[in-house]
């Protein structure tokens, strides 16, 4: 039941973060006022990070700032860190 709890917020914040890349994306290229990178790496805590990550990809967004990268892949390992840990527990 609790695994199932689970992939219900991964696919969940994923479609959430997917959003919010495609959105920041979108306002860079049309000069909109962007979402900020702390809110996207919040995001991909939360269990966003497949969502984010296949955003990327898709939209060719935040692949080349270098800081962002190591953050998000820093925010994964904390995700998935507490996922664990979480786990042990019960």
């Amino acid at each position: 039941m609790l695994i199932l709890a689970y992939l219900i917020v991964v696919v969940a914040m994923s479609f959430v973060s997917f959003i919010g890349y495609w959105l920041d994306k979108r306002r860079s290229v049309h000069g909109g006022r962007r979402v900020p990178e702390s809110t996207l790496h919040l995001m991909d805590f939360l269990g966003g990070w497949p969502g984010g990550l296949i955003a990327r990809r898709r939209f060719r967004h935040k692949t080349q700032k270098i800081s962002f990268r190591i953050m998000f892949w820093i925010t994964v390992a904390l995700h998935v860190f507490v996922v664990c840990v979480v786990a042990f527990i019960f």
